[in-house]
């Protein structure tokens, strides 16, 4: 994974000139800014500085979408194979900052991602790389996504609106990615709690999917990504959230590490633990990379 030099705290000082309304460089957003509602959008919609993005299939996009939304082609916000020979992983920050820059946003954007039908992880995914930029605290998702917007009868578009190109500096944020090494060095620590997202048959090894190996990195637990959404793709109440992190093992003061297969299912646990107020980093690599290297351990057991 490539990372960026740029030191936060110059960052600041290089963006204020270029964008007099950039208050600072980075930072992370909290229970009230990363999650939005159907009413809130819509109350919002002619917002100036208000940046729609939509990620889904094209088609769906095409058929009908929230008025002013852009569509994001998924395969232009990550590396899909990078130089490791991993899958899905961050672009390079300015070649990020180019991908958004050309759907509008700015560093005084307020940013609203939503997903169409099930995709729901390639948004929290989406979310982590505008995170790691150091938009995250002007971005949040709408709760529910597409699907809920339509079955309350909020108006839908097929126009495609114009779009001016953003004024687009990323800052990026050193507390977003764990690598392989961090985790290693991190095996049954206190205070850091690794997280597997994946569905139970992959991290009790029953499966082995696509990994070199099966099982799953020893210590972590399983918390599978799909049960912190309800029936109807929204984010379950905060208090049911903490309630499922607490029985993960995740106690106040902690640092959540998700990983899962490469790297998105995982960014639903990364986004509802920064929701939960939890220092959370999303291991990019995920168990593509760990399974890869034969020396490190792996453990198979019932999820737990």
């Amino acid at each position: 994974m490539r990372k960026s030099t740029i030191v936060t705290a110059l960052c600041a000082a290089f963006l204020l000139p270029l964008h007099p309304a950039s208050a600072a460089c980075g930072g992370h957003g909290n229970r009230d800014t990363m999650l939005v509602s159907t009413t809130w959008l819509a109350d919002h919609l002619r917002d100036p500085n208000l940046v729609i993005l939509s990620i889904g299939d094209q088609k769906d996009y095409d058929a009908g979408h929230i008025p002013g939304a852009l569509y994001v082609n998924y395969m232009d916000t990550h590396v899909m194979t990078s130089s490791a020979n991993l899958t899905l992983e961050l672009l390079p920050e300015q070649e990020a900052a180019e991908v958004f820059a050309k759907l509008g946003v700015s560093n005084d954007s307020r940013i609203v991602l939503y997903f169409s039908n099930d995709w729901a992880s390639p948004t929290t995914r989406v979310f982590l790389t505008l995170d790691a930029m150091g938009l995250g605290a002007q971005t949040s998702l709408l709760d529910g996504g597409y699907p809920v917007w339509k079955k309350e009868g909020r108006p839908v578009s097929t126009e495609v609106r114009k779009v001016t190109p953003g004024k687009l500096v990323p800052c990026a944020q050193d507390d977003v990615i764990a690598s392989l090494d961090y985790v290693r060095a991190n095996l049954h620590h206190a205070g850091v709690d690794i997280i597997d997202a994946r569905d139970p048959e992959y991290y009790s090894g029953a499966k082995a999917g696509r990994a070199k190996r099966a099982g799953h990195i020893p210590g972590a637990t399983n918390l599978t990504y799909s049960t912190l959404l309800d029936d109807n793709g929204k984010m379950k109440p905060r208090e049911v959230l903490a309630s499922m992190f607490q029985k993960a093992g995740v106690k106040p003061g902690d640092r959540v590490v998700s990983y899962c297969h490469i790297g998105q299912q995982a960014t639903v646990i990364y986004f509802a633990a920064r929701y939960l107020g939890f220092d959370a980093r999303l291991y990019d690599g995920s168990w593509e990379d760990w399974s890869a290297h034969a020396d490190l351990p792996a453990e198979t057991s019932p999820a737990k």
